[in-house]
């Protein structure tokens, strides 16, 4: 409900004669959005990238097809989907593998599982500094007070890695909980009508000031990677090595990014009149406190959801 409705707050002015390539591109559950073949086109018309959660998929985490597409789309394009290719048979486009391009000869496609199928976006050129737009606690969270979970680690690999730093506008939405709440029952699948929906803009970030010198330590922690493992030199753009991945120094620099984005959130929320939380909301070390619950009311009485 809450990507929909909020963009719908739009002036419709400006989604008359908008080709798809201005439009947001966002991250859908892969198995609830594509568990299907007409959700799935239905989810690819809309420009929603197959996202996998670890809680439900082998195949999900901070190196997952879906966020080098996202990474590709916020760079100068187009980009081959190399190196997730899926099997030939898949490249093209049959009543059973329907998200793919039908009229291309060139591969357009890749792959989520090594399996599956689905339109890489950033093998277009028109979709070049794309416009991305995340949520980026990955889960539904309905809290009494409105506070936020922490927020996940692949928004700095957006701000990071793409070719330029991309533009950043943090939003606030409040109303949603109301108009979806956890707890309803039935009929559970109608929205309640009659709620107040309140969506926030703040202003576009400085992103030199702000994100510069971070993204000048990533060059430089790539390089020193780089220089020590020259095969990695040649990975695409969107892919890591094990050691960006995974090393020390690229770790604590996502988890500084992340912070960031998030107080810049903090400070929209703060213009709603709302009190300041407590910062170990934003740590991810806060949350393991919940136990091994994964959704539902939780101990601080908020209401918890994989999406």
């Amino acid at each position: 409900m809450d990507d929909p409705i909020m963009w719908g707050a739009i002036p419709l002015r400006w989604n008359f004669g908008l080709s798809s390539s201005n439009k947001r591109w966002g991250f859908g559950s892969h198995d609830i959005c594509y568990q299907s073949r007409p959700l799935a086109l239905f989810f690819t018309m809309g420009q929603v990238l197959p996202t996998h959660r670890l809680a439900h998929s082998p195949h999900g985490g901070l190196a997952q097809p879906a966020v080098t597409q996202a990474i590709r789309l916020l760079s100068k394009g187009p980009f081959p989907p190399d190196p997730h290719l899926p099997p030939p048979e898949r490249q093209h486009w049959s009543i059973e593998n329907v998200c793919v391009d039908p009229f291309s000869e060139l591969p357009t496609a890749y792959t989520t599982t090594g399996m599956d199928s689905h339109l890489a976006p950033s093998a277009y050129a028109c979709n070049s500094y794309s416009w991305v737009h995340i949520f980026p606690e990955g889960k539904i969270h309905q809290a009494p007070n409105k506070t936020m979970r922490y927020f996940k680690w692949g928004v700095a690999r957006l701000i990071l890695e793409a070719n330029e730093c991309p533009d950043v506008v943090p939003i606030w939405l409040e109303g949603f909980d109301q108009v979806m709440h956890e707890s309803r029952g039935f009929p559970r699948f109608l929205p309640r009508v009659g709620k107040e929906i309140s969506i926030t803009f703040g202003k576009k970030v400085d992103s030199e000031a702000v994100f510069g010198d971070m993204r000048r330590r990533w060059r430089e922690i790539k390089a020193k990677a780089e220089s020590a493992s020259p095969e990695s030199r040649n990975l695409p753009l969107g892919v890591l090595s094990e050691e960006l991945l995974h090393g020390e120094e690229a770790v604590e620099l996502r988890k500084e990014v992340t912070r960031t984005v998030r107080d810049l959130v903090l400070e929209v929320r703060r213009t709603r009149g709302l009190s300041d939380e407590d910062p170990k909301h934003g740590l991810a070390e806060t949350w393991i406190q919940e136990g091994p619950q994964r959704e539902g009311k939780m101990k601080d009485e908020s209401w918890v959801r994989d999406i």
